[in-house]
């Protein structure tokens, strides 16, 4: 697909085939990410290509709907209304994602409680914390079970062991839906992804395993935490290098 803001390249024929599992999203800001999350969450149209998803092409609206229903999302820029409960909220999505009104209440107290905030589920929106607030938007992202589900920077806010804790459930829930998370911490892909996407400038500048992510940052020495990182840098580097000789042609 490609994708335009005006007059800007944001996306340049990228081409991925996604199922099952948790894929990491990485590249510097700019780079196009959440131009692809916007397009797959269907609240953006592709300039050119297809797109298509639990398979519905989304540039039918009939098909497009349908897919809706399946989806879970959660924006970079999370909205929500501040004199809301958690439990309100999130009940109020569910609504809009058309569930079974039976099926709502405890779908809706079985996602609060996965992102750890069941002891606030009456709490109102605008006392919590923003950490709790992103928390809340990753519930509503997946009160309907999703099929697909995707996650722009949802980690932002989050300390230290809330990351690890959402990791966990991340790799579950990928376990049976398609997981799209985009980031820009290296550390979330490497706990929790079962492959990532380097997207540079608009186009897929790598993709393969957090592993091999890794590798591509060996410097003959004992593993160590900082691979992946070295290894994102290498491959976003050898992008660069082959873009420019591509360019200079």
């Amino acid at each position: 697909m490609t994708v335009r803001h005006r007059r800007t390249l944001a996306l340049d024929a990228v081409d991925l085939d996604l199922g099952p599992g948790v894929h990491g999203l990485l590249g510097p800001n700019g780079a196009g990410k959440t131009s692809l999350i916007r397009v797959l969450a269907t609240v953006a149209e592709p300039a050119a290509g297809r797109v298509e998803m639990l398979g519905g092409d989304l540039s039918r609206h009939r098909e497009r709907t349908a897919v809706r229903r399946e989806l879970g999302y959660l924006p970079q820029e999370f909205g929500y209304y501040p004199g809301f409960t958690v439990r309100e909220f999130v009940a109020y999505v569910a609504w809009l994602k058309e569930m079974p009104a039976a099926a709502v209440p405890a779908a809706v107290e079985h996602a609060v409680t996965r992102v750890g905030l069941a002891d606030r589920i009456d709490a109102k929106a605008r006392t919590l914390s923003g950490g709790m607030v992103r928390r809340v938007g990753i519930a509503q992202a997946i009160v309907n079970e999703p099929r697909v589900l995707l996650l722009d920077e949802p980690t932002a806010g989050l300390d230290p062991e809330q990351r690890v804790e959402f990791r966990a459930l991340l790799r579950e829930l990928g376990r049976a839906a398609t997981v799209v998370v985009s980031t820009h911490l290296v550390e979330d892909v490497a706990a929790a992804c079962t492959d990532v996407t380097l997207i540079e400038a608009g186009r897929v500048a790598y993709r393969g395993t957090p592993q091999s992510l890794a590798d591509l940052g060996a410097d003959g020495t004992a593993a160590d935490g900082n691979a992946t990182e070295r290894g994102y840098t290498a491959a976003l580097r050898a992008h660069r290098t082959d873009a420019s000789a591509e360019a200079s042609r």
